[in-house]
């Protein structure tokens, strides 16, 4: 049960008393502001989305297979970045079917193409 149903069922109960039915309005209208707020994405979230622009660019150029400790060497904004971060934006643009992994040897290679079957 949500709070506003919970607040719905408390305002049906005491629907006699006035300040209360008030008081119970007012956070429900809260409750529904903060629902429809419009929310701008985080700092972490614009860093993310123009890292994946240059991983792309990046891959296109150089049209190769390309490992994750490879992509940190050639593209020196994200040199700074750890390995994990790198293979979270990776299955991203995966997802996105921007990008294909490829297994060689149990070393994944990453490149530009969109997987057969995308099981990110």
């Amino acid at each position: 049960m949500t709070k506003k149903e919970m607040y719905m069922e408390i305002r049906n109960k005491v629907a006699d008393n006035a300040d209360m039915v008030a008081f119970i309005d007012h956070e429900v209208e809260l409750l529904d502001r903060k629902a429809n707020a419009v929310r701008k994405p985080t700092q972490t979230q614009v860093d993310n989305e123009k890292y994946k622009g240059k991983i792309v660019d990046y891959l296109t150029e150089v049209d190769t297979m390309k490992t994750i400790s490879e992509l940190q060497a050639g593209i020196p904004e994200i040199a700074g970045l750890k390995n994990q971060r790198i293979s979270h934006l990776l299955k991203a643009l995966r997802t996105e079917k921007k990008v294909k992994r490829t297994y060689i040897k149990k070393v994944a290679y990453f490149s530009i193409g969109a997987e057969e079957d995308a099981e990110a």
